[in-house]
């Protein structure tokens, strides 16, 4: 899905990228109220996480490959303001760093794969997540079925703005229908990638997850003989550490885009395919970082493509926690600098 410089014309180009930074601009300011002192750093761990499974594209079809987008994940499991910063950090790591994804179309690629796969994602989880019985096997099921929405949604956005922007004179309907129909597929991969994740954060730790906040029973004092609801207002006696579960993710990223990315397929991804069977990538320009040593995610000079495309991983999983941390940093001091003393005494 991360669309080239050169598919969509220069005055959509623009028009989206002044739609992604008020989206940005927007997330900022909602972010804050979704991090605290724990998750700002799982942010960041949530971002380079997103940066190595986007490595291991996933055959779908003969011929045809995918990887997860991340829209959906991020949101669950941080919020959705913050799942499209999560997303934005990626897209512009691999633009810049690894050539991946057009820097004119970087407008383009964030509102596509950041905005709208996190908003559809989380409104349909929430409208779910109320309806379904409570317990974390509800959490699991709706992450699914919001990840498989997400994907042909991001189809369908793309499809969209390539009706109005794009390059060359093909069909809409047949791009509609094949954009579409691949990522249907490509949309069953990333939900069982979401939803085995989200499990497995929610079978030990549902505190850290954002869309399974409700999952947690309020703590009950005995007053007069009966128990009744501790106020929200009540200090917290103890706050369970969450730097195991950022080793962990950590350790599982690096292994991932060091070592497991070399075994994903060789394929061209959803939107590869279907430009070069609709014709829509004729013209195609040559990235502005083609030249970058970490070019097509492999460490110019190095010769073993083992060893480059691990490297490479690595690196990128390193670069993503570092910058997304920080700004995640950035954000959640200054919420802390927005709110007063008198407002957190209680905390």
């Amino acid at each position: 899905m991360h669309v080239p410089d050169g598919f969509i014309d220069a005055p959509i180009s623009a028009a989206t990228g002044v739609v992604a930074a008020a989206a940005v601009a927007v997330s900022l300011r909602g972010a804050r109220r979704e991090l605290d002192e724990r998750t700002a750093p799982l942010a960041g761990l949530v971002a380079a996480f997103i940066f190595a499974v986007q490595m291991l594209n996933f055959p779908v079809a003969a011929g045809t490959s995918g990887h997860l987008l991340g829209g959906a994940l991020a949101a669950i499991l941080v919020g959705p303001y913050t799942g499209v910063l999560c997303v934005s950090v990626v897209l512009l790591m691999q633009g810049i760093l690894f050539a991946d994804g057009g820097l004119t179309a970087l407008g383009v690629n964030i509102t596509d794969m950041a905005v709208v796969t996190t908003v559809v994602a989380y409104a349909v989880f929430r409208g779910l997540v109320k309806v379904l019985p409570r317990g974390r096997g509800a959490i699991t099921a709706a992450s699914f079925v919001a990840a498989v929405l997400s994907v042909p949604a991001a189809a369908v956005a793309f499809t969209l703005i390539y009706a109005v922007g794009g390059t060359t004179d093909v069909s809409i309907g047949k791009v509609a229908t094949a954009m579409i129909g691949v990522h249907v597929l490509i949309g069953i991969g990333e939900a069982a990638i979401t939803a085995l994740t989200v499990g497995a954060v929610v079978a030990v730790r549902p505190d850290l997850v954002y869309g399974a906040r409700g999952l947690q029973q309020k703590l009950k004092l005995r007053v007069g003989g009966e128990l009744v609801d501790v106020p929200d207002t009540a200090p917290v006696a103890v706050a369970r550490s969450s730097r195991k579960v950022w080793i962990t993710g950590l350790v599982a990223s690096l292994l991932l885009a060091g070592f497991v990315s070399f075994y994903a397929s060789a394929s061209p991804d959803g939107l590869e395919k279907v430009a070069s069977d609709q014709g829509i990538d004729a013209k195609t320009e040559e990235h502005a970082s083609a030249d970058s040593p970490l070019a097509d995610y492999g460490v110019k000079d190095v010769e073993d493509a083992r060893l480059s495309g691990g490297l490479a991983g690595v690196i990128g999983v390193g670069v993503t926690v570092v910058a997304g941390t920080g700004v995640f940093w950035a954000v959640r001091r200054r919420r802390g600098a927005d709110v007063s003393p008198a407002s957190t005494s209680g905390v």
